[in-house]
Formats: C-alpha cells, structure tokens, sequence
C-alpha cells in the first residue's frame, strides 16, 4: 500500500492524496482546487497528474472548495467512483460546487474575450455549473460515528473535526494480505472551543496518520476575545471614522461566526445598531443549510436558540444576491459592514468593494482569516502600500486589521493537543501536508518535542510506502 501527494503538499490548497492498494483499489482523499498561485493555477487545476477513471473511491473531509473543489473536473474527465462525504459535506457541495462553476464559466467567458483581441482561440472553463451539478449523483454521505464498508477491505469511520459544518477526521482500517493497517487523515482541525460548531472529537486510535499543518508556527487569541476584539474594529470604524468595514470572508464557516458574534453584540446592546450586508449568495444558501443541522452544534449554541431561534439574523442584517445589490452598496456614504467572499481576496465580489473602499482613511479591511502567500489578500494582509486590483494599481489607506481569533484552523498547540488523544507509541508515521514549508519545519520541531517521532513533510507528487 502506498499513498502519493497531489496537492497540499508543502502548501496550503488543492488537497489530494491518493492511496493505491496492493490489489490495485484506488482512494482518493479529497480533491481540492490549487487557489491564489496566479497563472499558475490554471495549469495546476487542470494537470491532474492521475486518470479520473482509475480512482474508485473519493472521501472528501469537507466541503471547503480547497478540498472538494475538482470533483466536477473530474467526473467531466471520466470519474465514475463514489464519492463519500457527511450528510453536511454534501449538501454544502451541492451549492458550492455549482457556485465555484459558475465562477469558472464568468472568468473563462472574460478570458476569452481578451484571447479574441490577441487573434488566439477561446478556452474551455475548468468545468460549468452543469458539471458540478451532475457530479454530485456520485455521493453517498454518512453519519459521523457510524461505520461504513466502502467495500469488503476498507472500513470508513468519520469522526467530528470542528473546522466547519460537517468536517470529518477520515478514519479508515484496511485490510491487506495479513495486515490491517488503521489510517487516519485529519481534514482540516478546528478549534477546540468553536463559537458554533462542537469541539473537535478525539478520533480512533491509528498506525498512520495524515495531518494538516496550516498554523504548525503560531498561537491564535484566546476565540473567546473575538467579540470584544471584532466590537472595537466596528465602533473605531463605523462611529469614529464615519466609514466603511469591509471584511472578506469565506462564505461558510467564517460568515456565519461573524453574523452570530454581530447579533450577540447587537442584541445586548454592547454595539449600536449599524447596517451590515451580506453580500454573497453562496453565504445565504450556505448560512440556511446551517440552520438545517442543529446536531452538528455545541451545546452553548443550542442554549442560545431556545430564546432565539435565528443566531445569523438580526435587525438591520441584508443579504444581498443580484449583482444590481451589490453594486449599489459602492454607492452607499454612510457607515456600515460590507460581509463579502473570498476570503483570500482572490476572487468574487469582495474585489469590487475593495477597489471602492481600499484608498480611504475613514475605511478598514477587516482579515479574519488564512491568506496564501501569493494571494491579493496576503499582499494586504503583510501591509503592502500599493496592490493590484483589476490589473489597476491602488494605494492602501484605508486601515488594515487583522483578527486569527475567528480562524476556523487550529494553532499549534490546538492542534497538538488534539493528536496527543492518540497513543503516541503506536503512531509509527506522521505526515504534514496543508502548510507552508518553513510553516511545517517549525511544527515539526514542535512535535517531536511532544514525543511524535517519523515525521514526514512530503513534496508534491512524492510517494510513501504505508
């Protein structure tokens, strides 16, 4: 048995290993899309590096476009396995999936008009909504806790990861000649004290495990300084300044924290009431199958509904969704919070409000969240004072913040302490994928100070035999 490393490796998106037994079955774990790698992305999304109709089963750990987000690509390309994923996994997909569909058909549309310009011939999108749509009748989705037969040598067993609705530790026992091999790969690793969702679960015991590495080399604030922290930034911004908040977000997970932390400050008064938009419909149709999966909540937040039964809405909250809406808030002068994808900056609406917003004083980008190296959000996030945007160049006077506490990852020693659940003796391989580099050099100094031992930080493309 053996496993190979198609993406995150050594960096942070498109999340694909593929591990191929000794009778030829092949798993695919995840199959994320490369983001924020400029020209270079495109290349890398479509060079598979494996034929689509050899895999025959994709788990997915989550619905995060960095982990699920090829799945159209390759079911357009020959894929006819199953794909395996919580209940919540796949209904997030459903909606993301085709959201990220569209994105490519617009991009690849505007794309092709400047080929025409240059006399050269238009391209193919990744895949169009009508991929994504069509992919999702290969899923079969599951309960955590329950274990499955994904057929007579490979038992699937999801355990809860804390990172965003339906996140799953992938916990698999596989049966080999004499052996049985218990393999473990974490998804990404939430926090240990989420505003929302539970904690992560500890997850079985294994031999091998998988694990992410994002913030391998620092310490978030304490989650439960987010409110007091996020109430400054508003009150600095919107009652001092007289400006605009703009807050690039991910549309799932992240938006919905937000939204909670706003109705708790509105609605006990410790914030005035300013308006705040949502502006992205893939945040509306993911904070509505939120509301859908009550069991997937802790128990703090299951107290706070029985009063009020809609933690993501409140007096003065708009969801915007044509693009019509979103345009007119450019022209909007008085103070409010503009909630906007992606996260990263790279892409979607948020890129209009930040070309608006980003060269006045009186304004603040808000970064709540990972940015990768490359991204436009990387380059505001490290204070950069002139950016790109639209190939048109803008100065940075607007403030810039930054708040790790709301992140949806765990830090080092969160995620430390969730693998020291395990019996560290009967760990005999651990391997760091999801993480920058030097990011992963220093986790890896942290955790074989822990004890973990046979710590691996595969390259791309590398192979390790299980």
């Amino acid at each position: 048995m053996k496993i190979q490393f198609l993406g995150a490796a050594r960096e942070v998106t498109g999340s694909k290993h593929l591990i191929t037994l000794e009778n030829g079955k092949t798993i695919l774990l995840d199959c994320g899309l490369f983001q924020g790698k400029g020209e270079e992305t495109e290349n890398l999304n479509r060079d598979l590096n494996f034929n689509p109709s050899s895999i025959d089963y994709l788990i997915l750990s989550h619905a995060h476009i960095d982990h699920s987000g090829l799945l159209p690509y390759i079911v357009k390309n020959g894929f006819k396995g199953s794909v395996i994923s919580t209940h919540a996994t796949r209904e997030l997909c459903a909606v993301m999936l085709a959201d990220s569909g569209r994105i490519h058909e617009n991009d690849t549309r505007m794309f092709n008009k400047k080929r025409a310009k240059q006399g050269l011939p238009p391209i193919e999108p990744l895949y169009t909504q009508e991929d994504a749509n069509r992919c999702m009748q290969y899923f079969i989705s599951l309960p955590y806790n329950k274990e499955f037969y994904v057929s007579d040598d490979i038992l699937l067993t999801y355990t809860d990861a804390g990172h965003i609705l339906g996140s799953a530790v992938v916990n698999l026992k596989i049966k080999e000649k004499d052996r049985n091999v218990k393999f473990c790969f974490t998804g990404d690793i939430g926090r240990p004290h989420n505003k929302i969702l539970r904690s992560p679960q500890p997850f079985p015991q294994a031999e091998i495990i998988v694990a992410e590495s994002t913030y391998g080399d620092r310490l978030h604030s304490d989650i439960a300084n987010a409110e007091e922290e996020l109430k400054l930034v508003v009150l600095e911004t919107c009652f001092k300044k007289k400006g605009k908040l703009i807050i690039p977000s991910f549309s799932v997970g992240r938006t919905q924290e937000l939204l909670y932390s706003l109705n708790l400050l509105i609605n006990d008064g410790r914030l005035p009431h300013v308006k705040v938009f949502v502006d992205s419909p893939l945040s509306v149709n993911a904070t509505n199958i939120m509301k859908m999966h009550p069991e997937c909540f802790n128990e703090e937040m299951l107290v706070y509904m029985k009063n009020d039964p809609d933690p993501f809405g409140f007096n003065g909250l708009t969801y915007v969704q044509t693009e019509e809406d979103s345009k007119n808030l450019n022209n909007i002068k008085e103070p409010c919070i503009i909630i906007s994808a992606s996260g990263m900056m790279e892409a979607g609406r948020v890129k209009h409000h930040l070309a608006n917003s980003i060269s006045y004083a009186k304004n603040t980008i808000l970064v709540v969240g990972y940015c990768a190296p490359s991204t436009l959000g990387a380059r505001i996030k490290r204070g950069d004072k002139e950016v790109s945007i639209y190939g048109m160049p803008y100065t940075v006077n607007a403030d810039v913040r930054i708040l790790e506490s709301f992140s949806a990852h765990g830090d080092y020693k969160e995620m430390i302490d969730f693998l020291k659940y395990q019996d560290i003796k009967q760990v005999h391989k651990l391997i760091l994928v999801h993480g920058e580099y030097e990011t992963q050099l220093n986790y890896q100094e942290k955790l074989a100070a822990e004890g973990f031992s046979n710590i691996m930080i595969p390259e791309k493309g590398q192979v390790i035999e299980l």
